[in-house]
């Protein structure tokens, strides 16, 4: 998540100024039809092809044995540590770990790390190994079993709402990455959840409950490798990305919107910077006046961006069931949560090309700081006096380069979309006809998505 500092601004402004210098035109023509394309050739695949290819897998490797409640109490420890970093430490964001770690390794790199190999959050969060402590302390069975049922018609609100006021901290408050601040709300957040945990038992509020868990959750369901258990050992998978959503039950109607909010956010993450949302809501982007004066308004526009995608979302499937034929009252829920599988990888897609820069930049400052966690002079791991350089932010060629990255993930993405969807349809409706007829709208939105999605990464931008 981008830093609110001279230094990063200066950068990122200087890549977007030689980005405009390219014919991004040409870009996103032919990201849109490369994305045509794949539907295309998906409509008259064989249906018996794509189950196939469903079903195939490669044992890769045989994975290590980590006890759960051992890394997420080592986590924990690293988790106060970062606390404290942010209460002592430097209060420049640049130096202190704690914003580094949130924003930068925690929010992009492991969220990248879960894509590729799948839901590793359990071994990584910071109450189970903590509550486990405390089982062991006490003698109870403390937060395995709930003091109060969480009721099933809550759904995944309680996450939705978390997640939404993750977003609005980082994209509409005033100082998300200021160290004291955020090692604050942090500590909260912890404490929230440790509580919830207790009231409501652990396996049903870290599935429905606490949004980074329910986030990684949905992150790792697309993911190509996966661990498998077979004969009491655990084996490292590679699949088909998503498999598991294509044959699982449809998502229940919170969680196909907690799906789009994770769009939803990222996208007006983009938007919210660019001189079209500045000359909407009446801000000059060449005098830009700071985030406390379109703070309430970015507020709105966070809302109107997830109901707009939610609405456009709900149409297209809809739409799309009754050109399906497919008439049962039920279904188009059902559809909508069957189908918001594919948004996932096009909400990453975006998430990783939105963020590179940030992930290139300030993991070098990650580096440096994680030798010295509070500014004491320390090199723990030699990287102390490591210089972080923005040099390929201010070349042509490595912009270009950049440039063409960020757009085949976003192309990706979206390619990856539509092939899931196609799964989706081909194993809901059992014909290849039928399941092209309901894909057809929902294609056209993730084309026309693509070429926003690289007008974000092009466009002129403030702050």
């Amino acid at each position: 998540m981008a830093v609110s500092i001279a230094c990063p601004a200066f950068a990122h402004g200087s890549e977007r100024g030689f980005v405009m210098l390219l014919p991004t035109g040409y870009y996103r023509t032919g990201g849109a039809l490369a994305v045509t394309a794949s539907f295309v050739t998906l409509a008259i695949l064989p249906a018996a092809w794509a189950k196939a290819l469903m079903r195939a897998e490669l044992t890769c490797a045989r994975l290590p044995r980590i006890p759960r409640n051992a890394a997420s109490l080592f986590s924990f420890l690293l988790f106060a540590i970062l606390i404290a970093a942010g209460l002592f430490a430097t209060p420049d964001p640049l130096e202190n770990l704690l914003p580094l770690t949130v924003w930068t390794v925690l929010w992009v790199g492991f969220t990248l790390l879960q894509a590729f190999f799948g839901n590793l959050w359990p071994w990584l969060n910071p109450w189970t190994g903590l509550l486990a402590v405390l089982r062991s302390m006490t003698g109870s069975h403390l937060a395995r079993t709930a003091l109060v049922t969480l009721p099933k018609t809550a759904g995944y609100l309680p996450a939705s709402l978390m997640f939404l006021l993750i977003a609005w901290y980082e994209l509409v408050s005033l100082a998300p990455d200021n160290p004291p601040e955020l090692a604050v709300a942090a500590a909260i957040y912890f404490l929230f959840n440790l509580v919830a945990i207790i009231v409501f038992g652990q396996g049903e509020w870290m599935r429905r409950g606490e949004a980074l868990s329910v986030f990684f959750h949905f992150v790792g369901r697309v993911a190509p490798f996966s661990g498998r258990r077979r004969q009491g050992r655990r084996w490292l998978v590679l699949t088909w990305p998503g498999r598991r959503s294509v044959t699982g039950r449809p998502l229940s109607v919170s969680a196909t919107l907690f799906v789009l909010l994770t769009l939803a956010t990222v996208s007006f993450d983009g938007f919210s910077k660019t001189f079209t949302w500045l000359g909407l809501i009446g801000v000059n982007p060449l005098e830009f006046p700071g985030r406390s004066a379109v703070m309430t308004v970015n507020t709105f526009g966070l809302l109107a961006a997830f109901a707009a995608l939610a609405f456009v979302f709900y149409l297209t499937v809809y739409l799309g069931n009754r050109a399906a034929a497919e008439a049962r009252p039920a279904a188009l829920a059902a559809s909508a949560g069957l189908f918001v599988v594919s948004i996932i990888p096009i909400s990453i897609a975006f998430h990783a090309a939105h963020y590179l820069t940030v992930l290139l930049v300030n993991g070098q400052y990650f580096a440096a700081a994680i030798s010295d966690p509070f500014s004491l002079g320390w090199n723990l791991f030699g990287t102390a006096h490591l210089h972080p350089t923005t040099s390929f932010l201010t070349n042509l060629e490595r912009v270009s380069i950049l440039w063409t990255v960020q757009t085949v993930i976003v192309v990706a993405g979206h390619i990856a979309g539509i092939m899931l969807a196609h799964m989706v349809a081909i194993e809901h409706f059992g014909t290849t006809k039928r399941a092209v007829c309901s894909q057809l709208l929902l294609a056209a939105g993730m084309v026309i998505y693509t070429v926003f999605g690289l007008w974000l990464l092009s466009t002129p931008v403030a702050g």
